[in-house]
């Protein structure tokens, strides 16, 4: 239970700030690195070589495999992009009722450790697609991997302000950041160097890269037992509670179903508890968006903020992809080079923030998004007969990393800043601004693969969110604020 031992107390704190390091890992080596490259190279039916007369030179052009479903066939990286699709339209449906079982039943600490299980054991489950075969299995995998993680941070994220008064949350929540950013390069690194230097055959490094989906997994799992340890297993109890929650106490629903009415009663109370909680937290998104979009400024803020996400994200998790198919970068090339974009974006974060104190925030978003548009129309005239091509994309990355970190953090502040002063709905306000962040790579990540299926050119889909980005810019302008700080 929490009590006042547990306010502020440094083990748990620091148990807490933990898990980031533990889950991290799946954000990096699954979302942005790994997974994605390993699924190029699995669903590649062979290279062919192709003489390029300008230069005069063969190059080596990767023809991919094609994916049947339900008698038709679609290319391996339109069905990826789906697959990201269906895993943020479960997360959008998931996060506003687990919001409101975990302000709700109080027993956070199950439910993280469910999610934080699922997601784990799922980035093993991928080390079982091995061909294409099995690539419906490695899709599932990494549909349920994304769930377990996005699920588990709803009811992570809750436990902050249990554990920690005011005047501690900015600095323990940076604390957990940066365990994660750590944790996360260190195994990036490490399966890197599995990859790279101890495979001497590429069959030995597909298989060592399915090692690092298992590594992944055992260092989710194994890590979080320390978080697990040390926090509390009950938050804050909001509400009255029907007797024996099933999902909250599975044991004495077993042992004591008879005494609470045996159990059909126990089944009916749940489920009309748990409709209830369904029924009460759309209810509650939706009025919480009627009262945002109500003002003009967070309404304009908000529907630029959904057109660029679209755009941004969406390029972010299908660069890999973009990286080994249109470029056939090598794949120890293509994951060095997104560590450091992920590096980058860091750095991008701190010039951002200060060059808004110079020129405000409404002009360093604008600033960026043109930025994400020059880099659409670049990666666009990517051409792979281009003997430079290589150091072409080095520059569209070193573009999208920058202006990734930077526009990511002056979005979630200039929200903030827009916000009424001292509400006392600001959870719910975030809230409502992850669950459209999502709906944006959700939409975002159909479309793209939509585009893929239809030409069958990454390129042309990259150049269709300059779309997304040039009405982001559009909307942006349409903020009217008087302090300079915010033109």
């Amino acid at each position: 239970m929490i009590t006042e031992n547990t306010k502020n107390n440094k083990k748990v704190m620091k148990a807490w700030a933990f898990y980031d390091w533990a889950n991290s890992v799946y954000s990096l080596v699954i979302t942005s690195t790994i997974f994605p490259i390993y699924y190029a190279v699995i669903t590649t039916a062979y290279e062919k070589d192709e003489y390029i007369a300008n230069t005069h030179k063969w190059i080596k052009i990767p023809v991919s495999n094609t994916i049947h479903i339900f008698g038709n066939e679609y290319h391996p990286n339109a069905i990826y992009g789906y697959s990201l699709t269906i895993s943020f339209f479960i997360v959008v449906f998931l996060s506003p009722i687990l919001s409101a079982l975990a302000d709700t039943i109080g027993n956070k600490k199950a439910f993280l450790q469910f999610f934080c299980y699922l997601g784990a054991t799922s980035c093993m489950g991928l080390a079982l697609f091995t061909s294409m075969n099995t690539v419906f299995l490695g899709l599932l995998f990494s549909i349920t991997a994304s769930v377990g993680f996005w699920g588990s941070l709803v009811f992570y994220n809750s436990f902050l302000p249990d554990i920690a008064s005011p005047d501690k949350q900015d600095e323990l929540s940076a604390q957990g950041y940066i365990y994660g950013y750590i944790g996360s390069v260190i195994l990036v690194v490490i399966c890197l160097l599995l990859i790279m230097f101890v495979a001497k055959t590429p069959q030995q490094a597909t298989q060592l890269t399915r090692v690092s989906f298992l590594l992944t997994g055992a260092w989710w799992f194994g890590f979080s037992q320390y978080t697990f340890k040390h926090l509390p297993k009950f938050g804050k109890l909001t509400h009255k509670l029907p007797k024996d929650i099933v999902l909250l106490n599975v044991k004495n629903f077993f042992k004591n179903h008879k005494d609470n009415g045996g159990y059909l009663h126990v089944v009916k109370e749940n489920m009309l508890f748990y409709k209830e909680i369904v029924k009460e937290s759309f209810r509650e998104l939706f009025k919480v968006g009627n009262k945002l979009f109500a003002t003009p400024n967070l309404k304009y803020f908000l529907i630029s903020f959904f057109f660029y996400s679209i755009g941004m994200q969406t390029i972010f998790l299908m660069a890999p992809l973009f990286g080994k198919s249109e470029i056939n970068l090598p794949q120890e090339k293509l994951i060095l080079v997104l560590i450091i974009i992920q590096i980058e974006a860091i750095f991008g974060a701190m010039f951002f923030s200060w060059l808004a104190k110079r020129i405000g925030n409404k002009s360093v978003i604008s600033m960026a998004v043109v930025i994400w548009l020059i880099a659409c129309f670049f990666a666009y005239y990517l051409n792979k007969e281009n003997p430079q091509v290589e150091y072409q994309f080095y520059g569209v990355a070193s573009i999208v990393g920058l202006v990734m970190g930077g526009l990511q953090a002056m979005s979630r502040s200039t929200f903030s800043k827009l916000l009424p002063e001292d509400s006392m709905e600001n959870t719910t306000y975030f809230s409502f601004y992850d669950v459209l962040e999502k709906l944006a790579i959700m939409l975002g990540t159909f479309i793209f693969a939509t585009l893929i299926e239809k030409y069958n050119d990454m390129r042309f889909a990259a150049l269709s969110m300059t779309i997304f980005f040039g009405l982001g810019l559009i909307f942006i302008r349409f903020l009217k604020l008087e302090k300079r700080s915010w033109n």
